[in-house]
């Protein structure tokens, strides 16, 4: 369900010659930059690199990087990462920039998979040397901090369900939202954090028969700071992942004025994995389509990337 699919009849030597065009140029052609990279999947980009190297001697990533600035930059360069080391690209930045970004540790490590992790921590390692939890533990602290070291542990149960636990995992998070002691807490981001997506759904069910309330209302209601925001990105990553990430954009697009790193990293980070349903439910949850509002509020090269990775809205246009 991605909106980025591998390009037929693909050639990275003859991509590559036409990146070498458009980057050596006096003034650089962009819209090539756009017509090629936004419309060749991961893969793909990667061989073009390969080519490009061959052919020029000379590194496509550092290119990009030299020869454009600003946002515009950020989409081209941010395409020219595997998945895995996006992430770890984002998540280092969120945590060794001059202030910690807390919304980019929850949108990357409440969504992702165990293998995904996993990856993201080996490409992590690679990439910076360091340990990505160690790094969490040191630029993060309390709860929030715990709760982050337990997902980026990637130790899910999968595709394990217990009916008869249910029931006691769902009366645990009642209690935990009522006492709300450390010990609670704890309780609450560890049945979060490793009960398989489909425990999670029974046991949220549960939660609304014991209590008479949605789990996210009560969360919303009994905590606060990054703690809660983290505690319901993962109840609504499991119930919903495209929602919660249309329910992203639409924060980063008009409760922020924009927010530029937030769109760019979901629209890539989804492109080849969920990007049409999140389209979709963006569209049906907030009556305007993700395409009208990223025309409406970026410009020039950078929107022409941005919404070409959207890759169009045929209900509207």
């Amino acid at each position: 369900q991605g909106t980025i699919l591998p390009a037929p009849n693909f050639n990275p030597v003859m991509d590559a010659q036409l990146l070498g065009g458009a980057l050596q140029g006096i003034s650089c052609e962009k819209d090539v930059l756009i017509e090629i990279l936004t419309q060749r999947c991961n893969s793909q980009r990667l061989m073009i690199a390969e080519a490009y190297r061959d052919m020029y001697g000379r590194d496509l990533t550092t290119d990009l990087k030299e020869n454009l600035s600003h946002h515009f930059k950020e989409v081209m360069v941010g395409l020219m990462y595997p998945p895995a080391f996006y992430d770890a690209h984002e998540l280092w930045h969120a945590l060794k920039g001059v202030d910690t970004e807390e919304k980019c540790l929850i949108d990357i490590l409440a969504s992702r998979s165990n293998m995904e992790i996993f990856q993201m921590k080996e490409a992590y390692l690679m990439q910076y040397n360091t340990d990505l939890q160690q790094d969490i533990d040191s630029e993060t602290s309390g709860h929030f901090r715990d709760t982050l070291m337990n997902l980026a542990q990637g130790t899910r149960m999968e595709g394990y369900a217990d009916p008869s636990t249910a029931a006691q995992d769902a009366m645990i998070l009642w209690e935990a939202c009522q006492q709300k002691t450390g010990e609670h807490k704890n309780m609450l981001q560890m049945i979060l954090c490793n009960r398989s997506h489909q425990q999670l759904w029974m046991v949220f069910q549960e939660f609304q028969n014991i209590s008479g309330q949605d789990i996210v209302d009560a969360i919303t209601e009994c905590y606060d700071g990054y703690f809660q925001e983290l505690l319901v990105a993962i109840v609504l990553c499991i119930r919903d992942k495209p929602s919660y990430f249309a329910y992203r954009l639409y924060n980063a697009i008009h409760d922020f004025g924009f927010h530029n790193k937030t769109v760019i990293r979901i629209l890539i980070a989804r492109s080849e994995i969920d990007l049409m349903n999140i389209r979709q439910r963006y569209k049906e949850r907030y009556g305007k389509s993700l395409f009208h509002d990223i025309k409406h509020f970026a410009s020039g090269h950078y929107e022409s990337a941005l919404l070409a990775i959207c890759a169009g809205d045929t209900e509207d246009y």
